[in-house]
């Protein structure tokens, strides 16, 4: 008991110190906002100044439209996630009804297609979105969805999806499921932890792209906000206590949506620990 007692703390004080380490910025840059316009950030250990204040946060939104370029990536991800959901979905249960010998193919294919750097696609995208009339609209951003954004969220379902007995698949068959039902009514529900986390892994993909926005977009009124951070740093280089309130807003939103799904990630550790245990 003492040794269970013993491990259990360990585990919780590496689990407090590695949560310790990841808040700190946060903790810093909400701190580095609440100081005043034109006093310059404290090189010591001085986490809040003598006088806190917001005023920052008013100046971002009088400086740049930060609410149209808010609104800008709230449409990017509403339109990207639930496209990269279906189509990733879609491959990886494609994938897992294949027989061993095929996925095994396709999982190299998807391997293959993972290592090719991003920078070799800009030139190709931008010519296709040119030819397709999606240059300068929201389409050029979200059009990596189509192709479920990443090879590697076609590998996390497919991997999800061959963990389900087959006899589920083959019980589901003979009852006359089709391929859409067998999809939506039996596998989805099954792995909709797994589901949760790629929606999260991509809304914080697209939330955050600042390169898309800056290659296919060229008017003002469709940039994003990683895009505007980088139009407020050019416009005030010096005043830190600015730049971090804009970078706590644009931050603001994904660890919102982090904790909101946090009971779903409970839910799929709980369903794990019963798994290994039978």
């Amino acid at each position: 008991m003492r040794h269970l007692s013993f491990k259990g703390t360990a585990v919780w004080l590496l689990r407090a110190g590695v949560a310790i380490v990841f808040l700190l910025p946060l903790v810093w840059m909400v701190a580095a906002s609440l100081y005043p316009p034109g006093v310059p950030l404290p090189t010591s250990l001085q986490l809040l100044p003598d006088e806190p204040t917001m005023e920052n946060y008013g100046r971002v939104w009088r400086l740049i439209p930060l609410g149209r370029f808010t609104l800008n990536s709230l449409l990017v991800v509403a339109l990207a996630v639930p496209i990269t959901l279906v189509i990733a979905s879609w491959a990886g249960l494609g994938m897992a009804l294949q027989p061993r010998s095929r996925q095994r193919f396709w999982v190299l294919v998807s391997l293959a297609v993972l290592m090719a750097p991003g920078i070799a696609l800009w030139s190709t995208r931008f010519f296709i979105y040119r030819y397709l009339g999606w240059y300068d609209t929201v389409w050029a951003l979200v059009a990596p969805a189509w192709m479920a954004t990443s090879p590697f969220y076609v590998l996390i379902f497919y991997r999800s999806f061959r963990r389900i007995p087959g006899a589920i698949y083959d019980a589901a068959r003979m009852d006359g499921v089709g391929v859409f039902q067998l999809w939506w009514l039996v596998a989805l529900p099954i792995v909709r932890p797994t589901a949760v986390g790629v929606a999260v892994l991509s809304f914080v993909f697209y939330w955050g792209d600042f390169i898309s926005p800056l290659l296919y977009l060229r008017s003002q009124s469709h940039y994003t906000l990683p895009v505007a951070l980088r139009m407020l740093e050019q416009m005030t280089r010096s005043d830190w206590a600015l730049l971090m309130a804009a970078a706590v807003w644009a931050t603001f939103i994904p660890v919102f949506i982090f904790l909101l799904v946090q009971p779903y990630f409970a839910l799929a550790g709980e369903g794990s620990k019963k798994g290994n245990k039978k």
